[in-house]
């Protein structure tokens, strides 16, 4: 009812409004002068604000403007300056990048492994001990000799080889006895840089590598074999033997070490522990 009577209302001021601008010249007069005044405040207004913001943007270009002159002159002013800076805080970083190269054969190029973070807690914990020497008999046999000639004058002595590197390697011997049943010994470790090159002048069967292109060398490599049955075995013919060097690859890589078999010239019993800076380009 209320709402009714309301519309009823403003109908009729509606009404009597629109029927007093007809009726009365002078009442339209008052309206459209007060309309046109109010349009002419609207246009200052708008007039004013498009000269702050014109007054604005030029202000803001010329300090931009400003400032990249003001920044160039200090650049030609103190060029010589700035460039020793550069130098100072670019060459330490680049001379240690150039520096941390190692120098050898081009066949043998890092696997790119990721070490197994598990087995990195284990290198952290436990320190495993090097097993007692075999017999010198075992390495002399006529079949290990056919196969890996000067065998029997190769050093097998662990103390010889790094500290880091011998933890390693064992653990990689301890995984391979406890999870896949090989039971792994050590043909070689540190290797004389006369001994490398007496190996390598016997041909590339043998090594490619001369004396300190060897991470042998270092106490850093070492070659492996595997014990079956009391004996040495050391061959790709024997699909055992061939299943034991692929797992020997992938549990020494777990554990960060680079693994001979992945090289263009393939050396399935090797391994190294690539320490930076120990052999230069």
């Amino acid at each position: 009812m209320f709402a009714l009577v309301l519309a009823v209302a403003l109908y009729f001021l509606l009404a009597c409004g629109i029927s007093g601008l007809l009726l009365f010249p002078a009442a339209r007069e008052i309206v459209f002068s007060a309309l046109l005044k109010r349009r002419q405040q609207i246009g200052v207004q708008v007039q004013s604000w498009k000269e702050r913001r014109s007054r604005t943007t030029k202000s803001v270009t010329q300090n931009l403007q400003a400032s990249r002159l003001s920044t160039w002159q200090f650049v030609k002013k103190h060029h010589l300056m700035l460039l020793a800076g550069m130098a100072v805080v670019l060459i330490p970083p680049l001379v240690a990048w150039m520096l941390s190269g190692k120098g050898m054969l081009g066949s043998y190029d890092d696997s790119g492994q990721v070490v197994n973070q598990q087995i990195a807690a284990l290198l952290e914990g436990e320190q495993l001990v090097p097993p007692p020497p075999l017999p010198p008999e075992v390495f002399t046999t006529q079949e290990v000799a056919l196969v890996r000639p000067m065998l029997d004058t190769a050093s097998r002595n662990w103390q010889q080889l790094d500290a880091d590197f011998t933890q390693r390697l064992l653990l990689t011997f301890k995984i391979m006895k406890e999870q896949h049943g090989y039971d792994m010994v050590i043909i070689e470790g540190y290797r004389s840089p006369e001994r490398q090159n007496a190996l390598a002048q016997m041909g590339g069967s043998v090594t490619n590598a001369k004396a300190f292109q060897s991470y042998h060398q270092y106490g850093l490599a070492a070659d492996s074999a595997f014990m079956r049955n009391g004996k040495l075995v050391i061959t790709e013919k024997d699909p055992w033997a061939m299943r034991g060097y692929q797992l020997y690859g992938e549990v020494a890589e777990s554990v960060g070490l680079t693994w001979g078999g992945r090289w263009k010239m393939m050396d399935l019993g090797h391994v190294e522990f690539r320490k930076p800076g120990v052999m230069k380009k």
